[in-house]
């Protein structure tokens, strides 16, 4: 027999985990928007990749905001190979607290 308990935290871990397919469809579609670091409870990089990149698609008639351009386009590329560490961290925090 299983513990009522077990499928209780079972249930709650499924329901707090996240899921490393939709941080990368967030961040292949959404990622000038932050939406991937926001989704992995990095809400301020989320929205200061947000700004930058609007600044940069606001400033490209001076030619300035290709820099703020190209600045985001490396961040963003470096987060494809962050996403799975981010995700792993947070559940196994989510499987810790309901542990304890």
């Amino acid at each position: 027999m299983t513990d009522p308990r077990d499928a209780t935290r079972m249930m709650q871990y499924d329901a707090l985990s996240k899921s490393p397919v939709l941080a990368y469809i967030l961040w292949f579609f959404l990622g000038f928007l932050g939406a991937h670091r926001m989704y992995s409870d990095r809400v301020p990089s989320g929205l200061l990749q947000l700004v930058v990149h609007g600044i940069g698609w606001l400033t490209t008639p001076i030619l300035i905001g290709w820099v703020f351009i190209a600045i985001w386009a490396i961040w963003w590329v470096i987060d494809a190979f962050l996403i799975p560490g981010w995700i792993r961290d947070h559940n196994l925090g989510v499987a810790r607290r309901l542990a304890s």
